[in-house]
Order: C-alpha cells, then structure tokens, then sequence
C-alpha cells in the first residue's frame, strides 16, 4: 500500500472513530439514563466525524458516502445550534464549517464530466453498486432528515425511536456495499453502529414500557 492510500484510509478510519466514539458515548449516556439521550457531545462528535468523511468520500471518488455525508452535514449544525453550542464557536470557525461543503460541491459542479466519470463510469465499481451504494448512504442520511422533522416539531434535539430504526436499515445496506467493495472503514464503522443501534431500541421501548407502568 502506497503512502498516498495510507493517507486516504487513515483520515476515514480517523472519521470512523469519531463516528464510532459519538454511538459509543450516546449508548453510555442512555444506559445511565435508562432512556435514549440526544447530549450535545454527540452532535459535536458528528460533525467532526462528517467533515473527515466527506474529505474521504472525495479523494476515494466515492459519489455514495459524498451523497450521504451532504444531506446530514447541516443537520448536525442545526442540533449544536439547539443546543447552543453553535453561538459559542468562533466566527471564522463558523465560515469555515458552514463555507466547506458547499464550495467542494461547486467544485464538482464546475467539473462535472469529470466527476461523472469517476463516480458511474469507474471501472472498479460497476453502476448498479454504485446506485446501490447510495441508496443505503441515502437512507442513512434521511435518519438525520427524519430526527431533525421530529426535533423542529418538539423544540428540542431527540433521537426517537423512528431514528434508530432508519439507522439499522440504512446499516445494513452499507454494510453489503462496503464486503463488497472490500472497504475496511464502512466495514468497521457499521459492524459497531448495527449493534448500538439495535440496544437504543431496547432502551428506547424499556422506557416506554416503565412510564406506561409508572401510570397505571
């Protein structure tokens, strides 16, 4: 392996960890709590882990992960803003983290046959896998879409029940794409999420259960 595609692999492992550090600590929090918590660590956890993601998916030409890496990004700022995280950050840090994306995607706007080529015309990865790919990275993001609709409605940032759901599906998808593809950082990454995903609808449906006991 050349020192350029250690390079690459080490900041999507380094995502991973972040990624996997963010279930990790939200997984602790909830078991203490004895009900899913949404803290403000995981959303800043997040956000690190997507901005090191989203340099990953573009010098892997991997349109999949770029895909799923733009629909959640803003969402993540949104919940530091919840929970006043955003106001606190620095000005230029600010620029900087809303400014990233989207130059990167007027860059691929403005070389778009290229990127075309690389993404659906790439002959180490065939087409179908490719929309396959997405679509997973798709519903994974759209857990992000489906928290934010039901965080706006409350007022407050949450991870109901609907959210973890989303996130096992979409996992499970990813996880196909990545064997195949042989990709060692979504292999990784999903193989813990699956897991924490699957405890957070325990937990979730074990606090239910309590406070309709609680009542009766």
């Amino acid at each position: 392996m050349s020192w350029q595609h250690l390079f690459v692999y080490s900041i999507g492992f380094l995502a991973q960890i972040f990624f996997s550090g963010r279930i990790l600590y939200q997984w602790i929090v909830s078991e203490k709590a004895k009900k899913v918590m949404a803290p403000p660590f995981f959303w800043l956890l997040s956000i690190i882990g997507s901005y090191l993601l989203f340099i990953y998916g573009l010098l892997r030409d991997d349109f999949s992960i770029i895909l799923g890496q733009i629909v959640s990004y803003y969402i993540y700022l949104w919940n530091l803003n919840i929970h006043g995280i955003w106001s606190k950050l620095h000005k230029i840090l600010k620029f900087i983290l809303i400014a990233t994306p989207v130059i990167a995607c007027i860059l691929m706007l403005n070389n778009l046959p290229e990127y075309i080529s690389n993404f659906f015309k790439n002959e180490n990865i065939p087409i179908w896998l490719v929309v396959f790919g997405s679509i997973g990275q798709l519903i994974f993001a759209l857990r992000f879409v489906y928290q934010w609709v039901y965080s706006s409605k409350k007022q407050e940032s949450l991870l109901p029940d609907g959210f973890w759901v989303i996130s096992l599906l979409g996992s499970f998808i990813i996880i196909i794409y990545a064997i195949i593809r042989k990709d060692p950082v979504l292999i990784l990454g999903q193989a813990f999420g699956f897991v924490a995903y699957s405890r957070n609808i325990i937990i979730g449906h074990n606090h239910k259960t309590n406070e309709v006991t609680k009542q009766e």
